[in-house]
């Protein structure tokens, strides 16, 4: 067994089953030619055909009925995440949950704990301002109120983080830029409401969470005129510990919430716990710092994540790069306990999954990362479908699927054209990409594996090509 954890692999019947599918369905004649009404969006977007690849097979059945450009090698963005979240289906298993333990070390009398708690990290992505709460509740039911040691954060279940936080796309306040890490706290993201009270000729400013240390101007001119580009209006400056607003907000713009990266992330876990465990009316007489748990001692309690079915849904339903990211690295932590889960450990873990379900993988599939956030990246749309498939027989396959984004519904396709509710896909997205794959019902009950992704610099402009495909597919044009 390569891969340690709750749950053993099973030798998968279904890949000898979907090999012979895939060979039977290579007799049959596929269609090789767009339909006109996705040729004619792409040509709309100035997007030529050979910038498209599809790849449209009949779930159960295996038979091919449209293959364009199907064996290229394409930058499939956050269609990367089916990898990801079906091998932890599979490998964790849905109701398998991140355990965050906690120690709380010395004599406590009268509220007073004469010693150090410990917080040590496993990779849980919900790690929130919510379930942080409850965490520090916790201490405070067992009736800590003040801390005279310190607060010890352990986050060494994953290697330290390589580059900077812009190092994708030089946006380094931006939410999906922040790095994996075993102690994620609250995304490291601080989030700015921006309220008008136009009585009193100013717009308010709340800040969340609370961190120890930042200083942020509550209030902003209240401005006449049209909501267009408010943020830049605002011409806010973070330089270490005090935002500030030199600019003005536009009263017609409403409410507005503004989520960033915070720009000390190195710093943020010990001003969010100092922040909160002070408002919550805790007191500590050391600091909030960095350090190493008891090896040899039972925690005090364990703070248990959401399942990992839940987890799952909010990657794929939303495309959030950062939790992906959690369990991607999370993957290499189950396989060998004990050593710091790194990337090159976790994609080794991705392709020994992927290899004893389908096959070796192909030379032209390389995998990056756990989120997609890649520019090396690569699928082929033909090999993309032969998951989705093998997926469908799983286990698990309700799980995924309900993860998916539904078009015309929920997630990353709520503005989708295509008919609402009949297509469970993933959405892809970055500069030079879009793309989508997943399942879609057509009118005769027939149920499609369907992947469709553009690599073009007008890629998102030729979006309607994708719901045209989808519509398409829906409609059983492939059987007339």
């Amino acid at each position: 067994m390569w891969l340690q954890g709750p749950r053993r692999t099973r030798p998968w019947c279904g890949v000898l089953a979907l090999t012979s599918l895939l060979c039977c369905a290579a007799g049959a004649a596929a269609r090789e030619t767009l339909p006109p009404e996705a040729a004619a969006a792409l040509q709309r977007a100035r997007v030529p055909l050979e910038a498209i690849a599809v790849s449209i097979h009949e779930v159960g059945t295996g038979r091919a009925v449209l293959t364009h450009r199907a064996q290229a090698a394409v930058n499939p963005a956050s269609l990367a995440k089916l990898m990801t979240t079906a091998a932890a289906l599979d490998l964790l298993g849905p109701a398998w949950t991140w355990s965050t333990p906690v120690w709380v070390q010395g004599p406590l009398r009268d509220g007073v704990l004469d010693g150090s708690v410990y917080i040590k990290g496993s990779g849980d992505p919900k790690l929130v301002v919510e379930r942080l709460w409850l965490l520090l509740r916790r201490l405070q039911q067992m009736g800590v109120r003040e801390i005279r040691g310190d607060i010890v954060l352990d986050g060494s279940a994953f290697a330290a983080a390589q580059g900077a936080p812009y190092d994708f796309d030089g946006e380094s306040n931006r939410p999906y830029n922040v790095k994996a890490e075993a102690l994620l706290l609250n995304y490291k993201a601080v989030v700015y409401t921006f309220a008008p009270d136009p009585a009193h000729g100013v717009v308010t400013v709340a800040v969340d969470p609370p961190l120890a240390g930042l200083t942020v101007d509550r209030t902003v001119p209240f401005a006449a005129g049209p909501c267009d580009d408010w943020r830049t209006a605002l011409k806010a400056s973070f330089a270490e510990g005090r935002t500030r607003f030199a600019g003005s907000y536009a009263g017609s713009c409403g409410e507005q919430a503004w989520p960033l990266a915070d720009p000390n992330p190195a710093s943020y876990n010990a001003r969010l716990i100092e922040g909160l465990w002070r408002e919550m009316g805790g007191k500590v007489g050391g600091s909030v710092r960095e350090g190493t748990a008891p090896a040899d001692q039972r925690p005090s309690f364990e703070q248990r994540s959401p399942p990992l079915l839940e987890v799952v849904r909010e990657i794929n339903k939303f495309s959030n790069n950062v939790m992906a990211q959690q369990l991607f690295l999370t993957l290499a932590l189950n396989r060998t306990p004990g050593t710091p889960a790194a990337p090159a450990a976790a994609r080794d873990v991705l392709r020994r999954w992927l290899n004893s379900r389908l096959g070796d993988l192909p030379p032209e599939v390389v995998i990056d990362n756990g989120s997609g956030l890649s520019r090396e990246g690569r699928v082929t749309a033909q090999w993309l479908g032969r998951l989705l498939m093998s997926a469908y027989d799983s286990g698990w396959m309700p799980e995924l699927m309900s993860s998916l984004p539904i078009a015309g519904v929920d997630g990353t396709l709520r503005r989708s054209r295509a008919t609402p509710g009949r297509a469970h896909l993933k959405t892809g997205s970055l500069r030079d990409v879009a793309g989508v794959a997943g399942y879609v019902l057509s009118d005769s009950g027939k149920r499609y594996a369907l992947v469709a992704i553009i690599n073009h610099p007008q890629a998102n402009a030729a979006r309607p090509a994708l719901d045209a495909l989808v519509q398409w597919t829906l409609r059983d044009a492939p059987e007339r």
